[in-house]
């Protein structure tokens, strides 16, 4: 797949992330929302009324959430272009494909930028058959989709990753794998190559840290301060991960990620 392919393109889906997925009251949402019923700003052509005051709105979970391309894939591919709306009973079979989708969306993202990286190349021809079988699993039908054991697939994409990351970092980082970071005071802290998948990072300081090579696959970046930080050539990162963080005009990142709009 291309990288556009795996990039949200909220015009062409059937709003499934307003619909599809719960949220519960929080600093991210302003109520709560059981799965399955669209959020009360989804408006009838399936854009969001408050689009531009998310954040003043209390809803800045919807700002850092991304689908990686699954929303329309799952709207425009797997249903044809017929909406939950116009045809209700391909509501519940919709919702419940959602989640699966998307999930092997972030998949065929990390799988793809791991083939990017030259150092992995032992594990290359495992991972392009990983994507392969990623891909043709999210070629199924909205049946196949919601019965698929994703967290077995996963698992087994994840030691691929996993060796990727290793043969990439090689023995030189840190290992801080889902260590609780929370308001962590890292800045300027040399954190190149290390380990932080999974790492908790929420209101941490890591202005002017180097996170170069670092692999941050499921960080939770979440208030994270990056003024500063190099993150150039980190590993894994996404663009909800940089939207979920706080940062400025001096702040690197890898090449494909952008500064957030919120950051200025």
């Amino acid at each position: 797949m291309t990288g556009n392919q795996l990039r949200a393109d909220c015009s062409r889906c059937f709003g499934l992330c307003c619909a599809a997925l719960p949220f519960a009251a929080s600093t991210d949402f302003a109520v709560d929302k059981p799965a399955g019923t669209p959020c009360t700003n989804l408006l009838a052509d399936f854009r969001c009324g408050i689009h531009s005051r998310l954040r003043a709105e209390g809803f800045a979970g919807c700002t850092v959430f991304d689908c990686f391309g699954a929303g329309q894939r799952l709207s425009q591919d797997t249903f044809g272009g017929r909406d939950w709306r116009q045809a209700p009973e391909l509501r519940q079979p919709m919702f419940a494909a959602f989640p699966v989708m998307r999930q092997l969306h972030e998949l065929l993202y990390y799988l793809t930028e791991a083939l990017r990286l030259p150092a992995a190349h032992p594990v290359h021809d495992a991972l392009r058959a990983a994507l392969e079988e990623t891909e043709q699993l999210a070629r199924g039908g909205p049946a196949e989709l919601a019965g698929l054991d994703v967290t077995a697939h996963r698992d087994k994409v994840n030691g691929l990753l996993l060796q990727a990351s290793e043969l990439t970092r090689g023995k030189r980082g840190k290992n801080r794998r889902g260590a609780d970071l929370i308001g962590a005071k890292l800045r300027g802290a040399d954190l190149r190559a290390a380990n932080l998948r999974g790492a908790y990072l929420i209101g941490s300081d890591l202005r002017r840290a180097d996170l170069r090579q670092a692999d941050l696959i499921g960080a939770d970046l979440r208030g994270a301060n990056l003024a500063g930080a190099d993150l150039t050539a980190s590993l894994f990162l996404t663009q909800a991960q940089v939207n979920a963080a706080r940062g400025d005009a001096t702040t690197r990142l890898p090449e494909g990620l952008a500064h957030p709009p919120h950051w200025s």
